[in-house]
């Protein structure tokens, strides 16, 4: 690609950052600003030029051809909707911008809602009038809160928020008959109220694709709190916490993508930069309208993440020339903030000529200028948004303070800047609820008065062999009793792999949960002494795809090798309408055998100063995971990202660790009669489990800080606000299995337990159970967790 000469079009706080971010590109030879502002005349490679107004098209495009420009960049929305992009196309010159028949996507506020409306793109109910009595009478004919908007261009600030129908009408009449922004408001649009969260979006377009910056959020109101009127912007951040992959991939998918093709089919393509404002609401993402140019104080804060190898100029050209899909934009993972600093008594009237001073900022910290002058080698305020701050930093809040840094560096009278950029970001985090279990909607006690509830009717169905007692980790017959001469004791155990599935399903891999499943099943036989024989499977899902169903399987049965036991048999179901696409879900039973002298537990045998031995678990294995999702959820993690607690691999791919299959090491010592009781550390945690293979006059004292808390529990525990205690009633927290062992014991125990491959914890004793311990299970030391 040969040197790029750009003419750039703007004299504002965007226009800085893009003379910044183009000067930096190896491809740029130089730019020229018209006018340009103070921050512009002293960046590398660009120079400023009064000499023809930036309104004056003609001029511009005689400017160009004096100074061989062979890419103009125009800025505000002026320009563009005036069609400063037909002048430039006409003279054979590249024009980072959309067309006139385009720019009026911004340009009136009733064909942008138009246009939504035909493309089914979501945005809120509206309506459209040039008369200002059938507005007036529209307003009285509705009842929920509205939004009035100036259909023209009116420098941001020709949206009106209303919060009563008086200040409605008042509105309704500065905007149509008192022409408070002119004839932007010779046409008004009234459209529906909608209550979320905004976001902004800025996307790079060549016509055909979308290539997007992270969303960001702006401040438009004057006053701390998002109070007083609307400005052009007062601070920004990015991204935001709300915005999920997920989300993301959603606003994509319903709104920028229809509107890049609707454009194209309405044969008015769209080059250039699109900023689409959105809504959050609870019903989905919806859009407020579009801009067909760079945000602002959005600019300035997005630029600064896009990586030092990612070419600006390069990105423009291809848009201009259609091949944006074989360039690569790569941003930053960290935080931005931009607050801007305003003339004293913006947005009414202020003074301009003030002089000022500016120091230089900290590094990953910037100044861009806006309305700033230099006159007779002194800077001086020439606007009502002077100057902004802009900083980057590894979280947001880091940024945020970095930005209040920059402001420092910045002096003239009257000055004025909000306090609270970013303080919706920090309230939702200063707020987070504190998330259990049951609040991810698992409720245990609701399960365990499940249980008392059905134990009546289980008991109904008692036969010889089978006591039809429940609550434990398996059930029993004994087929001596049952009347089979000298058969051993038959186990079965029934369970599945919850939630995690969905993770699976996310990631499209589904051979580690086949092991789960086993796992799950296998483990609570061991625990009663038994040997796993067989394993039967069952699969239901809407439509069998193929290449899904072969991998669970293939996972179970790398299960069943594992503890030694055979695939038998097994069920699949398709259901259409019972489930979704391509949603599963999986169960599985396994039956083993014991001899009555290794039966567990044997709780007339534990006796108080008895030693409780943990084994390590794999990881979060089969349970919490409704919990886990809710808390990635909230922390806009998604399972293709990084791990948060494990930099090495994705988050997905590290909560699919299968559970850890225990039956082998531990039928060795089972049958070395080592063993008093197990207890297998599922759903319900410590608190639940370790109970079920005590007798009643026993309780576990269990000290945590005998084995490190592994990270993924310590991210979630801080991430999800947990407290301690719930953490210990939901997850495994790094063990896996707890066995009972008497004190002569241990020793061997641990050998032969470490020589299977197995690491083990002395995590506790067996205490008296008393009014001062009333509980089956006493955690000690939680706050080594914290």
């Amino acid at each position: 690609m040969s040197s790029i000469r750009i003419l750039l079009v703007g004299n504002g706080g965007r226009e800085h950052a893009l003379a910044w971010k183009l000067s930096q590109s190896p491809l740029v030879e130089a730019i020229i600003a018209v006018p340009g502002n103070g921050g512009t005349s002293t960046c590398p490679k660009v120079r400023n030029n009064t000499s023809v107004k930036a309104d004056d098209y003609p001029g511009l495009v005689e400017l160009a051809r004096t100074n061989s420009i062979n890419l103009v960049v125009p800025g505000p929305e002026a320009p563009l909707v005036d069609g400063i992009e037909g002048y430039f196309r006409a003279a054979g010159m590249r024009c980072y911008g959309p067309s006139k028949l385009a720019a009026r996507m911004e340009g009136s506020k009733t064909f942008s809602k138009d246009f939504m409306k035909k493309y089914n793109i979501p945005t809120a109910a509206y309506e459209n009038f040039s008369n200002y009595e059938e507005a007036k009478k529209y307003l009285d004919s509705i009842n929920h809160n509205v939004v009035l908007k100036a259909s023209g261009l009116a420098a941001g600030k020709g949206v009106i928020i209303p919060t009563t129908k008086e200040e409605a009408q008042i509105a309704l009449k500065e905007i149509m008959l008192d022409k408070e922004f002119g004839s932007a408001g010779d046409e008004i649009v009234i459209e529906e109220f909608l209550e979320g969260d905004e976001l902004s979006i800025l996307s790079f377009s060549d016509g055909y694709t979308i290539r997007s910056l992270p969303p960001a959020q702006d401040h438009k109101r004057i006053f701390d709190g998002d109070r007083g009127p609307n400005t052009g912007g007062m601070g920004c951040y990015a991204p935001t916490n709300i915005a999920t992959k997920e989300l993301i991939a959603e606003i994509e998918r319903t709104v920028l993508q229809p509107t890049i093709d609707g454009m194209r089919k309405e044969r008015f393509p769209f080059v250039g930069t699109l900023f689409t404002g959105l809504m959050i609401t609870k019903d989905g993402p919806k859009c407020l309208e579009y801009n067909v140019r760079f945000g602002d104080p959005e600019t300035q804060t997005l630029l600064p993440l896009m990586s030092k190898d990612t070419d600006l100029a390069e990105i423009m050209v291809a848009c201009t020339e259609g091949w944006l899909d074989s360039v690569s934009i790569k941003v930053d993972a960290k935080s931005s903030a931009t607050v801007v600093v305003a003339a004293g008594g913006y947005p009414g009237s202020y003074a301009k000529g003030t002089p000022m001073e500016v120091q230089t900022p900290l590094t990953d910290t910037n100044i861009f200028h806006a309305g700033t002058v230099i006159k007779d080698a002194q800077l001086q305020t020439s606007g009502g948004r002077v100057i902004a701050a802009q900083a980057t930093a590894e979280n947001l809040e880091q940024a945020v303070k970095k930005a209040y840094e920059g402001v420092e560096c910045i002096r003239f009278d009257k000055m004025f800047y909000r306090k609270d950029i970013a303080h919706r970001a920090f309230r939702k985090i200063a707020a987070k609820e504190a998330l259990t279990y049951a609040s991810a909607g698992v409720n245990i006690d609701a399960g365990n008065e499940f249980v008392e509830r059905i134990k009546k009717a289980v008991a109904s169905t008692k036969r010889p062999g089978a006591d039809a007692e429940i609550g434990g980790f398996g059930g029993e017959v004994d087929l001596y009793a049952a009347g089979y001469i000298n058969a051993p004791v038959m186990v079965g155990a029934i369970d599945g792999v919850g939630t995690k599935l969905m993770i699976a399903q996310a990631m499209n891999k589904h051979d580690t949960v086949g092991i789960d499943l086993v796992a799950m099943n296998v483990n609570d036989l061991v625990v009663q002494g038994a040997e796993p024989l067989m394993f039967l499977d069952y699969y239901g899902c809407s439509q069998l795809k193929l290449e899904n169903a072969a991998a669970f399987v293939e996972g179970v049965a790398a299960g069943c090798i594992q503890s030694q036991c055979a695939l038998v048999g097994g069920e699949t179901a398709e259901m259409p309408g019972m489930y979704q696409r391509d949603d599963y879900d999986a169960a599985g039973a396994a039956i083993g055998v014991m001899s009555k002298d290794l039966r567990l537990p044997q709780k007339d045998q534990m006796e108080e100063g008895d030693i409780l031995l943990g084994l390590a678990s794999n990881g979060v294995h089969s349970n919490g995971f409704s919990l886990v999702r809710r808390i990635l959820a909230r922390e806009n993690v998604s399972y293709s990202d990084p791990a948060p607690w494990d930099n090495s691999t994705s988050a997905g791919l590290s909560l699919l660790t299968p559970t850890k299959i225990y039956v082998c090491p531990l039928l060795k010592v089972i049958k070395k009669k080592l063993i008093k009781g197990l207890s297998h550390i599922t759903g319900g945690g410590l608190f639940e489990n370790v109970p079920r293979m005590l007798p009643a006059h026993l309780s576990a004292e269990i000290d945590v800080a005998t084995w490190e808390l592994p990270a993924v529990f310590k991210w979630l525990k801080t991430a999800g606000c947990v407290k301690s205690e719930e953490i210990a009633r939901t997850f495994n927290t790094g063990v896996g299995m707890v066995a009972v062992v008497s004190k002569r014991n241990v020793e061997q125990t641990i050998r032969d337990l470490e020589a299977a491959g197995e690491t083990v914890y002395t995590v506790g004793k067996l205490i008296p159970r008393t009014a001062t311990h009333p509980g089956g299970c006493v955690l000690q030391n939680l706050s080594s967790w914290d």
